[in-house]
């Protein structure tokens, strides 16, 4: 099974603080292969860095949480730059639009990395982007 995670997912894996932590720290640790839009490592280090959770993890110490907790254990997919653009030539007819081009753009590294399941804390934020043959979005 191969299975894509959000940055949403990705941050209360690292965070025993978080409400989902046991489930996303599962998917971490867990048999299926795990891969991951790179941009969710920008995501991720932002969100842990930037106070949004109400408090700020120090730069050194996330950089090295994702090092070693994700890119390690993880298959990276990256979306080159004629990928991106035709993605953002079909975001209009998918009712894209603002922030919500970078979930879709997960939804596209998902599809590019034959993810079966894209995992999320936030399915509504992704929900209304699934097209048949996409991976399946699930909660972990």
């Amino acid at each position: 099974m191969r299975v894509l995670c959000d940055s949403s997912v990705l941050i209360a894996a690292l965070l025993p603080s978080e409400d989902h932590h046991a489930a996303s720290a599962a998917v971490l640790n867990g048999t299926d292969t795990m891969v991951v839009h790179v941009h969710a490592l920008s995501e991720t280090f932002a969100t842990l860095t930037g106070g949004a959770l109400g408090f700020r993890v120090d730069a050194d110490l996330a950089a090295r949480l994702i090092r070693e907790q994700i890119v390690a254990r993880a298959a990276m997919v990256v979306l080159n730059a004629e990928e991106v653009t035709d993605a953002l030539d079909k975001a209009r007819a998918h009712g894209v639009r603002g922030g919500a081009v970078y979930d879709y753009m997960h939804l596209v590294a998902a599809r590019k990395g034959k993810a079966d399941f894209l995992l999320t804390l936030n399915l509504s934020d992704f929900q209304h982007l699934h097209r048949e043959g996409d991976p399946e979005i699930r909660h972990p």
